[in-house]
């Protein structure tokens, strides 16, 4: 895909809002060397930090610091880059932005640095997300997942991917092109075992990017049940500190509280809510309202009951409403009162968790369940930290293949089937992604990135 980079000069604050012992303003555009003189008073020797002080249209000083310039096309984006690297004051980095805007350039808009980068070739659409990630990962396991993507990890299995079928591809419509011509026929079971091996290996992608998925995203954990079964003494226990307050007066619980917490690098937020029950109060029934809501946003709901009352009717009412397809887990707290041992078992096809959100005990037995319900598999290694949108991808392509192993003897059909699978997968590095989603894409980024 052709691609090419606007011809006009763009510039953004690169570092942090707030104060900070350094600050950097970055450039991009052709013939920088012009505003580098403009603002510094001399020429700047490529990629070398030099001492320097930019200086307003009067000649008074702004801040003093290290320049350094990046000719093209050996820069992040490809073009001529030059780094303003001061003082970390707002003001400051203001004054020198608003500097960089009057010698000609403009301000950024999010993710422009590395939309430059990618409609230059200097990285592919995977690798430009990646890059994002990697500023936003929450996790030490979900940054090193988005650098093996930066690197080039993801893209390069893609890539493989698209050769196994570019050599089908040649094989099948070889044969569609020239049928007059004495070109082999593929034998059925040749090509069938040509798609079966290409199948295989976007099994292993997907599921590599469906653990990255996680890593990236993280899981939603609804804490549901009636008042006073223990919900916000499991929030505290998983939290690993006093979060939410735990009386005994029910209701206590008016509206949703959020923790961040992670198990085993995988970012898991926890939400717990209001009890579920009828009330004439008006406050706690908006809390409980609330709660379906959270719900329903799920993706898993950890159903908490007091282990010494059992199963009840009103846990019923409860299970009827939850959402068709949100994994649910029952957990049976307040095994310490009932003088019962943690377990996990299957009961009435839901899987039940005993534990004391109090002493703790079982509480590994449901980070363990969470992580199941969330897809995690143990086993994969080098995740990569895949968006929806490569997920949906990799999805489609999946289906055209395996419609492809239905059309086996019909060459025509089969051909296109996988003509359409690699078009899925060249979304995903951007050879074939249309102009508005690349907006969306790069305005989810930092300005300045």
């Amino acid at each position: 895909m052709a691609r090419k980079s606007p011809p006009d000069i763009v510039a953004a604050i690169a570092t942090a809002h707030g104060r900070g012992g350094i600050g950097v303003v970055r450039l991009s555009g052709p013939r920088l060397a012009s505003i580098a003189l403009a603002l510094i008073g001399r020429d700047l020797p490529p990629r070398v930090a030099s001492l320097a002080t930019w200086r307003s249209a009067t000649g008074e000083p702004i801040d003093q610091g290290i320049a350094i310039h990046y000719p093209a096309p050996h820069s992040f984006t490809g073009e001529d880059v030059l780094e303003l690297q001061g003082h970390g004051g707002p003001v400051v980095l203001q004054m020198l932005l608003a500097r960089c805007v009057e010698l000609g350039a403009r301000v950024a808009e999010p993710g422009e640095f590395s939309r430059r980068a990618f409609l230059n070739d200097k990285l592919d659409l995977l690798q430009a997300e990646a890059v994002a990630d990697l500023i936003e990962a929450s996790s030490a396991q979900a940054a090193r997942s988005a650098l093996r993507s930066l690197s080039g990890g993801f893209s390069h299995a893609i890539d493989a991917l698209q050769s196994r079928l570019t050599a089908l591809r040649m094989r099948v419509e070889a044969c569609l092109d020239f049928p007059e011509e004495e070109v082999d026929a593929i034998e059925f079971s040749q090509a069938e075992r040509q798609l079966q091996a290409s199948r295989v290996a976007l099994d292993e992608v997907r599921a590599r990017a469906k653990q990255g998925s996680l890593l990236r995203g993280g899981l939603q954990v609804v804490l549901a049940g009636q008042p006073n079964v223990g919900k916000s003494s499991l929030l505290n226990r998983l939290a690993g500190e006093e979060r939410a307050i735990v009386t005994d007066i029910a209701g206590t619980t008016r509206d949703a509280l959020r923790e961040a917490i992670q198990i085993e690098g995988v970012p898991i937020h926890v939400i717990d809510t209001a009890g579920l029950r009828e009330t004439g109060d008006a406050i706690e029934r908006i809390g409980i309202e609330r709660s379906w809501s959270e719900i329903a946003r799920a993706d898993v709901v950890l159903h908490l009951l007091d282990i010494r009352l059992g199963w009840t009717q009103d846990d019923d009412v409860i299970e009827a409403k939850l959402p068709a397809g949100i994994e649910h887990i029952v957990v049976a707290n307040k095994i310490d009162a009932a003088e019962i041992a943690s377990f996990e078992a299957w009961r009435a096809g839901r899987l039940w968790i005993g534990l004391s959100a109090r002493t703790g005990e079982g509480i590994p037995l449901l980070q363990h369940a969470l992580l199941r319900a969330g897809g995690w598999r143990e086993g994969i290694e080098d995740a990569f930290l895949a968006r929806q949108r490569h997920l949906d991808a990799l999805d489609r392509a999946g289906r055209c293949l395996d419609r492809a192993q239905g059309l086996l003897t019909r060459t025509e059909l089969f051909a296109e089937e996988l003509r359409l699978a690699q078009a899925a997968l060249s979304e995903i590095t951007g050879e074939l992604t249309p102009d508005d989603l690349l907006g969306e894409i790069f305005s989810r980024f930092c300005i300045g990135k």
